[in-house]
């Protein structure tokens, strides 16, 4: 099948080659690498009240403004590190959402201590098996479940900061805890079939 007969989903648009790109190579693509889940977090915390696709043009200035999203760094940024990130128009230049990232680095690590990966204590979250949604229409993806409630409840009972539960749920289907893919997509088989054993 082309490029261009391939059914994606009909929230994409196809207009955007590096959105297309994402879309197809990353999103609901399960994620257990801790970098990666911090990556993730980091850049949903930083799309609050803004569209993925802003942060995603930015996705290069975040990497390299948060230490190419090494939690360890970035847990040790200091005010004078604030500052400077506040001047970086590579980043949304939000002294909320960078507090927020260096705070939620932190509790990242006090994770990682008590369940050896960030990955191991996130997945628990949907019984470390990815959801498979039956989704016909944009309109019918939801943005906040019960999975995404609690995940977050118990974030926010840990100290992190902007990740309720709508931001969890955009977080759960980036890193394919969901596939949120429609039916008509190409890449919802795809992915089950590589992840699931199916």
């Amino acid at each position: 099948m082309s490029e261009q007969k391939k059914c994606r989903c009909a929230w994409l648009d196809a207009t955007k080659p590096d959105y297309v790109l994402y879309h197809d190579l990353e999103w609901g693509v399960p994620v257990y690498d801790d970098q990666t889940l911090f990556e993730f977090i980091t850049l949903e915390s930083a799309q609050a009240g803004l569209s993925w696709y802003t942060i995603l043009k930015k996705r290069q200035g975040y990497k390299n403004a948060f230490a190419n999203f090494n939690v360890d760094k970035v847990a040790l940024f200091t005010q004078d590190d604030v500052e400077r990130l506040m001047l970086d128009e590579n980043i949304v230049r939000n002294r909320l959402k960078i507090n927020a990232t260096i705070n939620n680095a932190k509790q990242f690590i006090d994770i990682q201590k008590e369940f050896g990966s960030f990955s191991a204590y996130q997945w628990q979250f949907v019984d470390n098996k990815p959801i498979v949604n039956n989704l016909n229409y944009t309109e019918e993806t939801p943005a906040i479940t019960k999975e995404s409630t609690a995940f977050a409840k118990d974030l926010k009972k840990r100290g992190f900061k902007f990740l309720g539960p709508t931001t969890v749920y955009a977080h759960m289907q980036a890193c394919g805890m969901v596939n949120d893919h429609s039916n008509d997509c190409f890449r919802k088989e795809e992915i089950i079939k590589a992840f699931c054993g199916e």
